[in-house]
Parts: C-alpha cells; sequence; structure tokens
C-alpha cells in the first residue's frame, strides 16, 4: 500500500515536469517569436509604397516609400504609441524649415507578434541609405525629403535636436542595443512641396 502511494506521488511529481518543461519551452518559443517579427516581417511582408498612389493629406504622417512605412506622428511621448513623437515642435516643420524633428521606437516586444511590429516602425531605420524618399504630410500638404546622412550617436549627444536655419528632417530611433546603446540618426534635405491628387 505504500510502495503504490509512493508511486503515485512519483508519477504525479513527474507528469508537473514534463508538464512545466514543456511550458517553459512553449513560452520561451513564443517569445522568440516576437523578438524575430519585426526582422522577418522587414525581410518577408515589406510592401514598397508607391507615393503616386497615396491618397491626399488627411492627418501628419510619416512614410518612408522603400521600407513601407506610413505611420501618423504627433507631440508629445504618448505619440510614440500611436506611431512616432514630433520633438520640439517650435524648432521646425516641413512648411516653416527648421529642425523637423521625429523620433520612434526601433522595437518593442508586445504580447502578439502584430502589436509588436506595429510597436516596432522604425526596426529597419538602419537600411536607409543616401538618396532614399522620405514623404511627410502635414497640415493638409505633402512634403518629400532626401536622406543625405546617416550615423550613430550616444544617448547623451542631444545636438541632434538642435535649432537649425537650414530646413532638414532629422529622424532617430534607438539602437537594437536599445537606449542606453544609443541612436541610429538619418538627417534629410527638403526637396520640396510634393503635388497630390484630391482622392
Amino acid at each position: 500500500m505504500l510502495r503504490i502511494h509512493k508511486q503515485r506521488r512519483f508519477v504525479s511529481l513527474r507528469s508537473v515536469m514534463i508538464t512545466f518543461s514543456l511550458l517553459a519551452i512553449g513560452v520561451g518559443g513564443y517569445i522568440f517569436t516576437l523578438t524575430l517579427t519585426p526582422a522577418i516581417a522587414s525581410i518577408v511582408a515589406k510592401h514598397p509604397i508607391a507615393v503616386n498612389e497615396l491618397a491626399a493629406p488627411k492627418d501628419n504622417r510619416i512614410i518612408i516609400p522603400r521600407l513601407g512605412i506610413n505611420i501618423p506622428y504627433g507631440e508629445g511621448a504618448a505619440a510614440l504609441d500611436r506611431g512616432a513623437q514630433w520633438r520640439y515642435p517650435q524648432r521646425g516643420n516641413p512648411a516653416d524649415g527648421g529642425n523637423f524633428i521625429i523620433a520612434a521606437h526601433r522595437f518593442s516586444i508586445q504580447a502578439t507578434p502584430g502589436s509588436t511590429l506595429e510597436k516596432s516602425p522604425f526596426y529597419s531605420i538602419d537600411t536607409l541609405v543616401k538618396g532614399d524618399k522620405i514623404i511627410i504630410d502635414y497640415s493638409g500638404k505633402r512634403y518629400a525629403y532626401e536622406v543625405n546622412d546617416k550615423f550613430t550617436v550616444k544617448p547623451n549627444q542631444t545636438e541632434i535636436e538642435a535649432t537649425s536655419e537650414k530646413p532638414k528632417l532629422t529622424l532617430y530611433s534607438c539602437s537594437l542595443g536599445g537606449s542606453a546603446d544609443g541612436r541610429v540618426v538619418l538627417i534629410s534635405s527638403r526637396l520640396g512641396e510634393v503635388a497630390t491628387t484630391n482622392r
């Protein structure tokens, strides 16, 4: 009787350990999937945007045609959760010039692959090269910029957000090592206003 009781207890403990191990493997695999989602999507699901097929501007958006990025931007830190943040609006905008500064998350792990992808809009920002175009919808008009410089800075190098007499777009995001590791910065020159259809 005692032997049977001990055997049942051993089988029960063994079942718990197997269940726990399978659960840990499953959770680990899911987290691994979440971390790979933006990288896979940037290779498999990237759809370049044809600027001439875009509807007329209705809200403030940043569009990076080659990367398939089309997200809203706005003022304040909360804008990062909806797309991108317009940093220091008083320092510049597409219409008046100055240093127009936009920042967005590079990678933000979320509960699902879809939400991880949505919250990591600038994951592939480092793949942009000189000559790539960036489109900005601002106050009902559309403006084009061209990338002319890309570099990295340390987190304390805030001179990238300094005022500028020359009109420019400064895009930046954390490196994949995180905010303490540094930032990837792209500087683009303003090409001018883009004609839009009234769709």
